[in-house]
């Protein structure tokens, strides 16, 4: 898949902001979100790989603090923390009157899995829909209304913010479409209106909510070049209409170059993790063959430490 690199984006749109103020190299006619300076700096917390440990799904990955789930495209999985499978969920499109065949990057909140569940087929999503699973029989409980007027054409991650009790979805669609967060309530799953984020990242796959920000994995790296796919920090202003993009971790230290998917922060043991594929060749989102050496696609987990400021 041929993707034009964030970095080097993300670098004019710094440049032609500071000669024109208010241009955005990634958006035209879109103002640009006025980031405090102590959040301006991609560097605020450093990450050391711990661990690395493969998981039976491609797709994310959630905690909050005494269990990992992980999500395949059509399986979920729970993990003790020292990932030995607890409970599995192989045939989990069981109970919707819509046509489903794919999940995304999950998360989880009071022991309810989110999931952003569609009909995925060549790169485009249908019947996109914000399920929630019983985080113990991983069984679906219940359906979010979508808003077919949002413009959302994708779901490849949710992200649950307690805080403000709000369902975030994201999109990897490589259009306009993908330049939006789609918010939802926590309380009743009703539609509240949609983040623009500048500069927008490419590919997105995973979101999750950490400490006030959001944070996105995005498959903007060429597994064909060894190049690596990146995360960024997600600003979100005060109104929540606007939210400026940072580039936060680049990841250059993993096994080998393939496929990001999705993550989440423990925050007991002040841990990142992310899942990572490799092996497989990606075109339009689906596998299609096998990189020399591999006769099937691996999915790995890597847990970083994390040292705040």
């Amino acid at each position: 898949m041929i993707k034009e690199s964030f970095l080097s984006r993300f670098k004019v749109s710094i440049v032609m902001s500071i000669i024109m103020f208010s241009f955005s190299a990634c958006v035209s006619k879109k103002e640009t979100t006025e980031v405090p300076a102590e959040q301006k700096d991609g560097g605020q917390i450093s990450y050391e790989l711990n661990s690395v440990h493969e998981v039976n799904g491609r797709q994310g990955i959630a905690t909050e603090g005494d269990f990992y789930w992980v999500s395949g495209s059509t399986t979920l999985t729970k993990y003790d923390k020292n990932f030995h499978v607890i409970a599995e969920n192989n045939d989990p499109f069981k109970g919707y009157s819509l046509e489903v065949n794919h999940i995304g990057d999950i998360d989880v909140y009071n022991n309810e899995l989110y999931l952003g569940v569609e009909n995925f087929v060549d790169g485009v999503g249908k019947n996109i829909q914000v399920a929630v699973y019983d985080g113990d029989t991983l069984e679906l409980k219940r359906v979010f209304p979508f808003n077919s007027e949002t413009g959302q054409m994708e779901c490849a991650g949710i992200a649950v913010d307690p805080d403000h009790r709000i369902v975030y979805m994201c999109s990897w669609i490589n259009d306009n479409s993908s330049s939006f967060l789609y918010m939802y309530s926590l309380d009743d799953g009703s539609y509240i209106g949609k983040v623009h984020m500048t500069p927008f990242p490419q590919w997105l796959q995973g979101i999750a909510y950490y400490n006030g920000n959001l944070y996105a994995t995005c498959d903007d790296g060429d597994a064909e070049d060894d190049l690596p796919d990146h995360m960024y920090r997600i600003v979100l202003s005060e109104d929540r209409k606007t939210a400026s993009v940072v580039p936060e971790k680049t990841l250059d230290d993993v096994t080998k170059q393939g496929e990001i998917e999705g993550l989440t922060f423990d925050k007991e043991t002040s841990q990142l993790l992310i899942v990572y594929n490799r092996g497989a060749r990606i075109i339009l989102g689906m596998p299609s063959g096998f990189y020399e050496g591999y006769d099937h696609e691996i999915h790995e987990t890597f847990v970083y430490d994390m040292k705040h400021p």
